[in-house]
């Protein structure tokens, strides 16, 4: 049985987040954080051109708690480092998967050679929600490169698959997760076809990075646009109607409430409260601007 399309929605108007990321909000500007749960939070760069700059464009320090930050680099290079020590550069074909979970500061950049000649920007951030019983975990850090994603070739030259967190065709991806969450890249030639299966009453959204597609036959979706899909079915079908880059999301639903408020995603109000607290008393370490 198929897994309808909902809805294919236009990108809202961009904005910035700090002066490095010119971003269209799709969750929750477009679709609510429960109805797209455990995906709480969707920032797409679409192509922008940043000139040239001695200091990096970015973001300065800030807090999270309660959930992970996922960034998928697909032009430029983006640099990120914490307060529990991490820190890491991703560029094209690449992921940052941070664990934020009871706390860290944050800051992410345009890489430095990058920003210093100027270029193309385009990423997509991920706020992936956590269990309660997760929430408050040890922060940790995955940086998945160009050689840790998993790639499938599909037949006859239809392109290919790179999964990123869950399986395709029985290939795993390297991200761990703490609830089950697919991501994956769908590269499609002009007339490229490829089928999916996902359960039932998961949570389903692809992004049409670039290109042009036809979705079970009926619905067509071009570059930038967000495409949500009923819990009505489970197998999905994409053909390109040109050359064509998708970005596949698909999670189980976390049957928890939702407290969310600014950097922090927690299940009640008194979690945010005490988040803010702990924020204020230090707790989530030091890390310089």
């Amino acid at each position: 049985m198929k897994k309808n399309v909902q809805e294919v929605m236009s990108p809202p108007p961009p904005h910035m987040v700090g002066d490095g990321f010119r971003v269209h909000n799709y969750i929750p500007g477009l679709v609510s954080m429960p109805r797209m749960n455990p995906f709480i939070m969707m920032d797409y760069n679409s192509p922008h051109y940043f000139p040239p700059s001695e200091t990096p464009p970015g973001v300065g320090v800030h807090p999270h708690r309660g959930f992970e930050t996922v960034t998928i680099a697909y032009q430029g290079k983006v640099s990120h480092h914490d307060s529990a020590g991490n820190s890491g550069t991703i560029g094209e074909g690449e992921v940052q998967w941070m664990t934020a979970a009871s706390g860290v500061l944050h800051k992410e950049y345009h890489e430095r050679e990058f920003a210093k000649n100027g270029g193309v920007f385009q990423m997509v951030q991920l706020w992936v929600n956590l269990p309660a019983k997760d929430k408050m975990s040890p922060p940790r850090y995955q940086a998945l490169t160009r050689a840790d994603i998993q790639t499938v070739e599909l037949e006859s030259g239809n392109g290919k698959v790179e999964i990123i967190a869950g399986e395709f065709n029985g290939v795993k991806g390297p991200a761990k997760t703490f609830s089950p969450v697919t991501l994956m890249n769908a590269f499609l030639p002009e007339n490229g076809t490829v089928s999916f299966t996902f359960p039932q009453h998961d949570h389903t959204a692809f992004v049409i990075i670039s290109g042009k597609v036809k979705i079970n036959a009926t619905e067509i979706a071009s570059a930038n646009q967000l495409v949500i899909f009923h819990d009505d079915g489970e197998e999905i079908s994409i053909s390109a109607i040109e050359e064509s880059v998708v970005l596949i999301l698909n999670g189980e639903p976390i049957p928890e409430p939702i407290a969310a408020y600014g950097p922090f995603v927690m299940n009640t109000r008194e979690e945010i409260i005490q988040a803010y607290q702990d924020f204020q008393l230090g707790k989530f370490g030091q890390l310089e601007d």
